[in-house]
Parts: structure tokens; sequence; C-alpha cells
């Protein structure tokens, strides 16, 4: 029996009993308790940071969203964060919807046709949504054929097909002298993107609690008996073809990884195999910016994500300390340096600067002039909270070098206060 926790980024667990369960606070079993503990420890290792243990009944979760699947049936579903209500109360059925665009942006999943079955299922947790993309992709391209090659295959058999293997006939005992020993080529549907579908399929359908997913998810097993599951996923992956004649299998390859696990931290590989999936928020919301950004540019402009272009000086004739921003745009003699905070801001605590990071300035002052060489605009992106609805006042670190903290708008993907720097984007359509 699957217990479902939904919580949201810097929540508390804990082993007490509670009177009431929140976006911010929830009450999981020891056994899951101590397994999240473990899987801290992992982190701790990998360097990075899942939880943040309180005492020995309460822990607080970092700024990592997704879903967990512990190995005693727990399922943690984690939100984010993005409005400042107090005690917990938010709309859980938008943050889920944020978090699936999110994703869906970060990952390259192809946006599907709203109809009503669809709409009804906006309330379903992360897991599940997952596992319906994945065996509804399925389903399609299975109607429409699946992909098979030719495998080359060593064989012994009382009569000769293919290409005879000189050596080894001639090695074979007088005894078995009447065995042809060759090599020939079977047309079947056992290759690298095949067995990676077979293996996903095989964990949804183990995974899942809703009676239709479960129910195709079996069908679809029996169809694909003949094709085994993949036992080394990551050279797999590296197999996976993406010509023109696997165009109708790209659909199905973000989600092969992210059920997978490719796209989870190297700390939550290990034996438990449930699906769970997690993203460190930051940089699934630099990656939805980015996303948002590059189908709005104007014609003629260009985004680089993650620039290398620059570091920060030279020792001993090489480059110590890379600069890379989120983004750099370049319009034809223009640019424009852009980064991205996951941070709630208050944009009327003037005196504490809106909440804005001395260290965040620091970072794009370096960025202004080793990329703008001292001269340019330059941008801090936020979510748009109700606190953060407009940009303050500029921030001029000189005559030609000025910066802006910009609000993005979750919801319809717009940036807001972008004609000041002198970007001009065109509507999403």
């Amino acid at each position: 029996m699957t217990t479902r926790i939904t919580v949201r980024e810097y929540a508390r667990l804990t082993t007490d009993a509670l009177a009431e369960s929140t976006l911010d606070r929830a009450h999981v079993s020891s056994t899951a308790f101590d397994w999240l503990c473990r899987l801290s420890a992992d982190f701790t290792r990998a360097g990075a940071s899942l939880v943040h243990v309180e005492g020995r009944r309460w822990l607080a979760l970092d700024n990592f969203v997704g879903v967990l699947e512990t190995p005693c049936g727990t399922s943690i579903e984690i939100l984010p964060k993005h409005v400042d209500d107090e005690g917990g109360a938010g709309d859980i059925a938008a943050s889920r919807r944020l978090l699936r665009s999110m994703i869906a942006a970060a990952t390259g999943l192809r946006p599907r046709d709203a109809g009503p079955a669809n709409l009804e299922r906006f309330s379903a947790p992360l897991g599940e949504w997952l596992m319906g993309r994945f065996v509804s992709a399925l389903d399609h391209l299975v109607k429409r054929g699946m992909q098979s090659d030719y495998i080359r295959v060593d064989a012994a058999e009382r009569f000769l097909r293919g290409q005879l293997d000189i050596t080894k006939q001639m090695r074979q005992p007088v005894g078995r002298a009447h065995i042809f020993q060759f090599r020939h080529d079977v047309f079947g549907p056992d290759r690298a993107e095949n067995r990676l579908i077979k293996l996903a399929l095989e964990r949804v359908a183990h995974a899942t609690q809703t009676p239709s997913y479960w129910q195709l998810a079996n069908e679809l097993r029996a169809l694909l008996h003949a094709i085994p599951s993949s036992s080394d996923v990551t050279g797999d992956f590296c197999q996976w073809r993406n010509d023109r004649l696997m165009a109708h299998y790209q659909p199905l390859r973000p989600l092969c990884e992210l059920i997978l696990h490719q796209h989870m931290p190297l700390a939550l590989r290990g034996a438990w195999h449930g699906i769970s999936l997690l993203f460190p928020m930051e940089k699934l919301f630099e990656r939805y910016v980015s996303s948002a950004l590059a189908r709005q540019l104007p014609a003629g402009a260009t985004m680089y994500t993650q620039p290398c272009r620059a570091s920060l000086c030279k020792h001993l004739d090489a480059n110590a300390f890379r600069l890379q921003p989120d983004l750099l745009i370049e319009h034809g003699q223009r640019k424009w340096v852009l980064d991205t905070k996951w941070k709630r801001l208050d944009g009327a605590n003037r005196e504490g600067l809106y909440g804005l990071a001395q260290s965040d300035f620091y970072q794009l002052f370096a960025y202004g002039h080793k990329y703008l060489f001292g001269h340019g605009e330059m941008a801090l992106i936020y979510p748009r909270t109700a606190k953060f609805t407009r940009p303050p006042p500029p921030f001029v670190f000189s005559e030609g070098l000025t910066l802006w903290a910009l609000p993005f708008n979750l919801e319809n993907e717009q940036l807001i206060g972008i004609e000041k720097i002198g970007l001009q984007l065109e509507a999403i359509t």
C-alpha cells in the first residue's frame, strides 16, 4: 500500500504525530525517515544537500523538487515554493501544473494537446503524470510500428545459412563434422532503443497506482514480450539513434531518461529502483526561463546558455576561474548578460535592497567587464510573486554598465520589464 505525501521546498518532515499536515509540514513513517537520512548522507558525499537533520525526529528539505519513492512504499511529492502564503495552504494543482511545465521545458518533452481527459489528470501526482505520459506515448509508437534492425548471430546447426565461420569449423572435433559453424543476420526488434523502452515499461507497470495506466502498461508488456529489457542503461542510451528513421521515437526518449533515472543526481542511483526523480530548483528555473526566451527572441538574435568565453584572470598564461553566465544574448552589435536566481524578492523592502544578495552583484560585475567590456545592460531574473511584480530602479555599476532585477511570470512565461534593457521580445504563439 503506497502512502502519498505532498509537500514543497524547504518543508519539514517528522515522525511525530501532527494535528494537521500542510505543504510545509508533514508526517512520515520511521522507515521512510531513516531512508531519507541515509539518502541525505549519499547526497552529502556527492557534494549536494537533500535534507537537513533537526534532532532525531525532524528533517528539513532543501531546494530539490520532484518525487521520491521509498522502499517502504511512501511516495513524497515535492512541489516548488513560488508563492508567499503562510502556513503552506497553497494551490497544489497549480503547483503541479507549474512543475510539469518546468520539467517539460528542461527535458525537452513535447507538449500534448489539452483534451478533457488531460485536464482531469492535472490533479494527479507528478509520478503518475509521468507514467501516464509514457504509456500513452508508447501506445502511439506501438500502433505506428516499432523499429527493427539486423543483428549478427553466431550459430551451430545441421544446415548452413549465412557466412561459414571457417576457423571455428576447422577446430571442431571429427565427431561434429556434420555441424556447421556460421554467422547470419536476424531481423528483429532487439535494439538499444527498444530495450530501454521495455525496461522503463517494466518499471511503470510495477509502480503505477492508476488502474488505466496499469492495464495499458500490461497490455503493452504482452505486445513487447519478445524484446529483452536493457541490462546496460548508459550504454544503450549512447546507442540511441536520432536520424530521420527514428524521429517517431524522440517523444519517448526524455520520458525514458526520467523513468530510468538519467536525470537524477548520482546519489539516487542504487539498488532501489522506485519511480523517483529530483531536480535542483535553481537549474530547473534556469532552463525554464531559457526555453521561454528562446521562443520569444526577435529574428536575427542568438541566445547562448552557459557560455564559457571568458575567465576572471590568467595564471601562468592559463585561464583561471571560468566565468559562465546563465544566458548570453547577441543581436546585431549588442549583447546582454542574463542570470537566473530562484529566490523570492520583496519589492517593497527598499532598505534591505529587496532581498538581493551582494555575492550575485559581484558575479554580475565580473560578467559585465569580461563579456560586455564594461559597457551594456545586464539582468538578474527572479520569479514573479505577489511581493515582486515589477522591476525596481536599476543598479548602476558605472556610467555605461547597468544591472536590472526583472520578475519572470511563471504562468505565462513572460519576462516583465525586458524592454528596459533594450531587448524587445516577441509574444509566444
